[in-house]
């Protein structure tokens, strides 16, 4: 972690991008607790952001007083990403980095560590275009090492947060992107989380099909009342705003609905 806290401080003058995740989160904590207000913090709000982490955002800035700003950074006026297509992600992060320097002088931060060099990221070729930097990677830090520093440091909760990404990535690659089936995505997720006591849950839209993808535990306890109960709630919340013939159910699978497309 001194490592850490040396390039953030040998940087001076920055601002986070803060997605309210555990690697952002713990970022600005230790930003802010090394260089106090100058740190500046952003988050981006949009539909593919859940209002979980916005809150989480709000909550970490109240209690660590932060300088931070909320805005929205304008993917959804890009029709490139509403499109939905393998690098969804590059435009996305195109958008929110541009919003960034527009709007602050201070070097782009991300909350980019050394696994996610090894993932299919296209966020990260627009985070090269815009030259931010990532102090995690500098200080040769994993998601593990962010897990140990956090609880280092008493925060137990942000320690145990599950890997959250953007609403978007549960939308099938092609489908295009909807607002609304996003907001309804995350009043499903927030819905059957509190039903079943689950740690993971993905509502997947498939090409005409909706699947509850559920963390083992979750999964194993699924009983048929409770199938009934989220299958009712499903059709409640998204009928309105997608098409789709069934629901089913599946144990938790990172990524499922990306697909890569031919050539």
């Amino acid at each position: 972690m001194e490592r850490l806290e040396s390039i953030l401080t040998e940087i001076g003058s920055f601002v986070i991008a803060v997605s309210g995740g555990i690697d952002s989160t713990l970022l600005a904590i230790i930003a802010g607790r090394t260089l106090g207000v100058s740190a500046e913090m952003f988050h981006a709000v949009s539909p593919a952001v859940p209002e979980r982490a916005t809150q989480r955002v709000r909550e970490y800035s109240h209690s660590e007083n932060w300088n931070l700003t909320i805005a929205n950074a304008g993917e959804f006026k890009d029709e490139r990403y509403i499109l939905n297509p393998i690098d969804r992600c590059y435009f996305c992060k195109t958008n929110l980095y541009s919003y960034i320097a527009s709007q602050f002088e201070g070097q782009i931060l991300s909350g980019t560590n050394l696994d996610d060099l090894s993932d299919f990221r296209p966020g990260l070729k627009a985070a090269e275009q815009h030259t931010v930097r990532h102090p995690y990677v500098e200080a040769g830090i994993s998601k593990a090492g962010i897990r140990r520093i956090a609880n280092f440091l008493g925060l137990e909760n942000l320690a145990q947060l599950p890997a959250s990404p953007c609403l978007s990535s549960r939308v099938q690659t092609s489908i295009p992107i909807d607002a609304e089936s996003l907001r309804a995505i995350d009043r499903i997720e927030v819905a059957v989380q509190k039903r079943l006591k689950a740690t993971v849950v993905r509502c997947r839209i498939r090409e005409r099909a909706i699947e509850i993808e559920l963390d083992p535990d979750a999964f194993d306890r699924l009983e048929s009342d409770s199938r009934a109960d989220i299958v009712e709630l499903v059709q409640s919340q998204i009928s309105s705003v997608t098409n789709f013939s069934t629901i089913s159910f599946a144990p938790y699978q990172m990524g499922s609905a990306f697909v890569a497309m031919p050539g």
